[in-house]
């Protein structure tokens, strides 16, 4: 199968957004689909000029993302994008595993009917993208499945932890995504979406599950191969 790569941000239509928060999420898929590669320097006027913001929002984006690790700041060399660190990579998913149980049991307890319609919808579209061999369109829709399952679970705390884990997967994808099986990883999302549809926290905790095993077997191929 052939994947293309590298999706545009999707246009917010929503309310709208402190400048900061726009800043943010395109470095943060920047930073995911590998733009900006792991330990490139971040030149902030770049950042600016690339995204059509303001300096001082991309500072603020910036200074956040220092602070949960995807930035970091080194002596004498500025800033730049934090590496891939393979063995590191399991804890990650090891913790966002916890937090991903916790928002899919609060989504399947808390979302609304809309809200559970629009989670089958994108993992239907995942599951489509993955049969047109179209990664564009499936990572679009993985990020457009995790913005309302968060928004459903109105767990702000586990949303705000598990969302930095959620870029550093990413990024692991996009950067062995030939090693991966994007069939197997839309099925995994679609068992998610349906137990949070179904309402049934039990079954959400389950799809939860399956898509956390099938990001730690993919992450153990490239760490034992």
């Amino acid at each position: 199968m052939t994947l293309s790569s590298s999706p545009s941000p999707r246009k917010d239509t929503g309310p709208k957004r402190r400048a900061a928060d726009v800043a943010y999420e395109a470095i943060e898929a920047m930073i995911a689909t590998l733009q900006l590669q792991p330990g490139s320097p971040v030149v902030e006027a770049e950042i600016a000029e690339s995204t059509g913001l303001g300096r001082t929002p991309v500072r603020e984006a910036l200074l956040r993302m220092v602070s949960i690790g995807l930035i970091v700041q080194q002596p004498r060399r500025g800033l730049q994008v934090s590496n891939i660190d393979l063995a590191d990579h399991l804890d990650v998913i090891q913790t966002r595993r916890v937090l991903e149980r916790l928002i899919a049991s609060c989504a399947a307890r808390r979302a609304t009917a809309p809200q559970r319609q629009a989670i089958v919808r994108c993992a239907e579209e995942m599951v489509r993208a993955a049969e047109r061999g179209e990664l564009d369109g499936y990572m679009l829709a993985d990020h457009e499945l995790d913005k309302i399952v968060h928004l459903a679970s109105q767990n702000q705390s586990a949303v705000k932890s598990v969302a930095p884990l959620i870029v550093q997967c990413r990024r692991f994808w996009y950067a062995y995504q030939h090693e991966g099986d994007v069939s197997e990883g839309a099925r995994a999302h679609m068992h998610l979406a349906q137990g949070i549809a179904s309402g049934d926290e039990a079954h959400a905790v389950a799809g939860a599950n399956q898509l956390m095993d099938y990001l730690e077997q993919f992450a153990r191929r490239i760490i034992d191969r």
